[in-house]
């Protein structure tokens, strides 16, 4: 990504309030499940990959998760997670980076991104994500993407759609499939955007 993707996301989270983007939910019960299905307890590292604003890592703090990491390339996303966080925001690891120019200082038991890879549209990008949750997950991934059925651009920038066959196999070097399924998202505003979500494990 670029320096133009960077302030793209700070415009969007400097003047968008959670209800006035797409992705907003209140709670992340997808995530959760498969975060809870993969049983490695609370104390797991957990990075959450282009968490921006999400309340994921709300729901782990409650939940008594120790190790979290929340990375964005936007400042802005993780400044207002803090601010409502308060005083829980200490317990987390935040890191402001491009997912392509991320250079981690620890390995991940669990790698979570929600509609951050789907952004990713050239193949460099692509091969660098790739290349980084290869060298630093250590046990499971979790990606959720724009389906083959969802929207073709989010946020007025282009995307790249995946089902279960395309993403297990930009994956199967080192991560072996644990499950995908389609599932539709309710956007804030009403709207249906339909998601792939695959779970993967570290071969």
């Amino acid at each position: 990504m670029t320096d133009t993707s960077k302030k793209h996301w700070e415009n969007v989270y400097e003047t968008k309030n959670p209800d006035e983007v797409s992705w907003t939910q209140k709670k992340p019960q997808t995530s959760l499940d498969f975060i809870h299905s993969f049983g490695l307890g609370k104390k797991a590292k957990i990075i959450d990959t282009g968490g921006g604003d999400s309340n994921l890592v709300d729901f782990l703090l409650e939940e008594g998760y120790e190790n979290i990491t929340v990375l964005d390339i936007s400042a802005k996303a993780l400044e207002k997670a803090k601010e409502r966080l308060g005083e829980k925001a200490d317990k987390v690891t935040w890191i402001t980076s491009d997912i392509t120019a991320f250079e981690p200082s620890e390995t991940y038991d669990i790698w979570h991104d929600r509609a951050a890879f789907h952004f990713l549209t050239t193949p460099e990008q692509v091969s660098k994500y790739i290349s980084t949750a290869e060298k630093w997950v250590t046990g499971f991934m979790v990606l959720g993407t724009f389906s083959k059925d969802g929207p073709k651009k989010c946020s007025g920038l282009d995307i790249q759609q995946y089902d279960d066959a395309t993403l297990t196999e930009k994956f199967k070097s080192n991560f072996t499939k644990i499950k995908c399924f389609t599932q539709d998202h309710t956007t804030p505003f009403g709207t249906v955007q339909n998601f792939v979500f695959c779970s993967f494990k570290k071969i």
